[in-house]
């Protein structure tokens, strides 16, 4: 593509694409913080429907970028999919400002986000990536703040739409209180919208071979039904737990079958590599298990069992439950300088940790975490843990996300062959939407039967669920640990392969791998 005369500097293409993205996660965090109870409290859903419902959606979110990225990089053109997914997620978010406590609505609405999800999310960081490439060093720097752009975006839009909630409802009733916070998260991607508007020239030459040529009439309308077609398909799957539950089974034998068909046709030289991915990929789906416990499970139990009212450094906080969620994007605002740090440290001492071993940790650090929440239990008092059971829970359940989470799909670019790379990457991305899933179900094992108010009851349901997920921590780490010299014997292989030409660092949102010392 030509470039532009004068050139734009890298730092104001990427500040266009940074702060599409921040309101991007602003407006999804705001809506995936409220969701389950909005089901709950809004909509009359049981918890162990909302659960599901939410993990269908959330499983349909992770898997649609694959074909997303195929169409900004074949069809649309990689700006104008990023700027289309950013317009269909605001209508999606539109939709649930509207007043209704129609179940079809919410179920449409999450299909209209399911769809401007996949459009927007693979094409901004192809942009980012597109912007720094061939430069290694800032891409790496790059992909940092990105990836911070993301907890920004998120933790500004899980503190305030909780509140945007209470507040409006103290004044004009519930039922506005709860779609008026929808409603923040639409104009949320608005100000993305209008703010891109004003610096889209900074983005004129970046892009693929798709954005140069003008849209063919019949594409655009063989892509507007093809998306309204996802739309129904995905507000049937959710309204049908029966069709979820066989989709996402099936879509695990289908990942399953073809890793094993790649491992078995590859080169013999590729297989280590292969094998490899596919151990660490089986590890990351345990782990989004337990991450998908952060809307359903350990959201309900700050509903239920834990005390909100704090004191820190004298100040006084009183937060809403669903705030809690927050803890998140906070503690990984804070760890990810010193894991840095850290990495960087120990590369120049030529013992920076393998990638197994970072999950390993990552897994240890899970354990500990949901253990914390099974140990508050013992101090509660009536029923009610302490907030800072909470915050020290969250830290140790996001350093775990940070060393297995964030080098995911950096795993998948370093064992990977570059000729199947893009299409490991969807699969990849599948396989993380099976376990979002996979969560749902697991957090209705805390399922509180209907009635059931007395708050020492459910704290029992809650802490028993936590203290097993610990249990199966301390397996996966255990797990981890045994597979090790395998991994480094496949790793070792897979290095002395010369034939084997790495894919580039590959990250997202949530996945960067470590800055270059």
């Amino acid at each position: 593509m030509a470039l532009q005369n004068p050139p734009v500097s890298q730092t104001r293409s990427f500040s266009t694409v940074f702060l599409i993205e921040m309101w991007e996660r602003f407006g999804f965090y705001g809506m995936q913080v409220l969701m389950v109870t909005y089901m709950m409290k809004k909509l009359g859903f049981i918890d162990s429907k909302a659960n599901l419902v939410w993990g269908a959606a959330a499983a349909l979110i992770y898997a649609t970028p694959a074909i997303g990225g195929w169409i900004g990089d074949k069809l649309l053109g990689t700006r104008r999919t990023m700027l289309l997914g950013a317009v269909v997620l605001a209508l999606g978010y539109a939709m649930l400002w509207i007043p209704s406590s129609n179940p079809t609505l919410l179920y449409s609405a999450l299909g209209v986000i399911v769809v401007g999800n996949g459009f927007f999310k693979p094409n901004a960081g192809n942009l980012v990536r597109k912007i720094y490439e061939g430069d290694d060093t800032k891409i790496d720097s790059a992909f940092t703040i990105y990836y911070m752009a993301v907890n920004v975006g998120s933790m500004i839009s899980m503190t305030a739409t909780p509140w945007i909630r209470d507040h409006v409802a103290a004044t004009y009733g519930d039922n506005w209180g709860w779609h008026t916070a929808f409603g923040a998260c639409a104009i949320g991607l608005l100000l993305g919208l209008i703010n891109y508007s004003l610096m889209y020239r900074t983005l004129a030459h970046i892009g693929s071979p798709s954005d140069s040529q003008p849209v063919k009439p019949m594409r655009a309308l063989a892509l507007l039904a093809a998306s309204l077609v996802m739309v129904g398909v995905v507000a049937f799957i959710l309204q049908s737990l029966l069709a979820a539950k066989i989709c996402v089974y099936l879509a695990g034998v289908v990942i399953l079958g073809i890793f094993v068909h790649l491992i078995r046709s590859a080169e013999k030289t590729e297989r280590a590599g292969l094998i490899a991915a596919l151990v660490l990929t089986v590890q990351t789906i345990f782990f989004f298990i337990f991450y998908a416990q952060m809307a359903t499970s350990l959201n309900l139990f700050a509903q239920r069992n834990v005390d909100t009212d704090m004191n820190l450094l004298g100040f006084h906080i009183n937060w809403i439950p669903e705030q809690y969620q927050n803890l998140n994007a906070i503690w990984i605002v804070l760890l990810s300088p010193v894991l840095v740090w850290i990495y960087n440290a120990l590369g120049r001492l030529g013992r920076n940790p393998s990638v197994a071993v970072k999950f390993a940790w990552g897994f240890g650090a899970v354990a500990a975490g949901f253990f914390m929440y099974g140990v508050g239990a013992i101090w509660a008092v009536n029923g009610q843990v302490s907030s800072w059971v909470m915050v020290g829970g969250y830290g140790l359940y996001s350093l775990g996300e940070l060393l297995v989470s964030g080098l995911g799909l950096a795993m998948i670019a370093r064992y990977v062959p570059a000729r199947m790379g893009g299409f490991m990457m969807g699969a990849y991305y599948v396989a993380v939407g099976i376990s979002q899933y996979l969560g749902s179900v697991v957090a209705n094992y805390a399922h509180i039967p209907e009635g059931l108010t007395d708050p020492l009851q459910s704290l029992e349901i809650y802490t028993s669920l936590f203290n097993k997920l610990g249990v199966v921590g301390i397996g996966c780490t255990a797990i981890a640990l045994a597979v090790l010299p395998l991994m480094n014997k496949l790793s070792a292989s897979h290095a002395n392969d010369t034939t084997h030409t790495p894919l580039p660092a590959s990250r997202s949102e949530e996945s960067y791998d470590n800055p270059t010392p």
